[in-house]
């Protein structure tokens, strides 16, 4: 890795590895702070108020009232020394959510005193923000499951956090694909970590070429310009995650090439903490082939 940052600009034509089928030269120098700036990114999402290292909990709402505080007896127990024995409850009644605060327990949202709010209803734009000193925390919603998500500003992972491994960069592993376009109605079942399955809109399948193989992955709408793809591959099982890593790409151009560049593939959340909810790759997208760029296996969760 050390040595590609020594190299000079260099201007490589990647159609002449063996991994990709490419016109468009590379500037070698440029491509790397490319991808060192992306990664910094990434870094600095995962650390940052709305990334994954800051989870500290979730905790699934039965149909009715769920107590909560730092308390054991409480249905929901939030971290010790956190969070009052007894800080309220959540009443859950026909998939809406209402928060109700003991008395002298100052929880607030958007920084104004809360004792009474509903936190969640079905035809809600908006999910409200509830927080007490360092913690934070929501309602998010899987299937006909509602669940208390929770921040903790000072989590330990934060702090234990030492960055992610990754392969060294190689740019044989930034392909042109070809975009085959589906029917604008056309979805695909997504299987999550809880064994819940959902559709989700896929626009077309990107044909990639490895080591003269053609392979096929579908892509998923991932929102302005991008489209999201989930991949596992033949590396799953030695050094990165074991369910598998995510990608985001830039939409087709008018000739409907693509650019998949496997150097920017990443661990999803669950990679990082046990209070996620990962959608999984679909069977089609499991690639028979070791895919050596991107970020390697973070950690322990799941």
């Amino acid at each position: 890795m050390r040595g590609i940052y020594l190299l000079p600009i260099l201007i490589i034509i990647a159609s002449c590895t063996s991994r990709t089928v490419q016109e468009r030269p590379i500037d070698l120098g440029a491509y790397t702070s490319e991808i060192e700036t992306w990664h910094q990114k990434r870094i600095q999402d995962l650390k940052g108020p709305d990334g994954w290292l800051n989870l500290a909990g979730l905790f699934w709402l039965h149909e009715g009232v769920n107590t909560f505080g730092s308390g054991l007896k409480n249905d929901i127990v939030f971290p010790e020394g956190k969070m009052p024995e007894r800080a309220g409850i959540f009443l859950l009644k026909q998939s809406t959510v209402t928060l109700e605060v003991s008395p002298g327990v100052n929880i607030t949202s958007k920084g104004q005193p809360v004792k009474r709010m509903v936190v969640f209803h079905p035809d809600s734009s908006k999910t409200p923000t509830l927080e007490y000193d360092q913690l934070q925390w929501f309602v998010v919603e899987r299937d006909t499951k509602y669940g208390i998500r929770l921040r903790d500003f000072k989590n330990p992972e934060l702090v234990n956090f030492k960055g992610i491994e990754r392969y060294p960069l190689d740019a044989a592993w930034r392909l042109e694909a070809m975009f085959e376009k589906a029917d604008s109605s056309r979805t695909i079942d997504i299987i999550n970590i809880l064994g819940q399955t959902a559709p989700l809109s896929s626009p077309g399948t990107l044909v990639i070429k490895v080591n003269g193989e053609e392979y096929r992955l579908d892509a998923f709408d991932g929102g302005g310009d991008e489209y999201f793809t989930m991949f596992g591959d033949a590396a799953n099982t030695k050094e990165t995650y074991g369910a598998g890593r995510y990608l985001y790409l830039k939409k087709p151009d008018a000739q409907g090439k693509i650019i998949i560049d496997f150097n920017q593939a990443f661990n999803p959340p669950c990679a990082f903490t046990a209070f996620a909810t990962c959608p999984l790759p679909p069977k089609q997208n499991i690639l028979n082939v070791e895919v050596t760029a991107g970020e390697k296996n973070y950690g322990r969760h799941h």
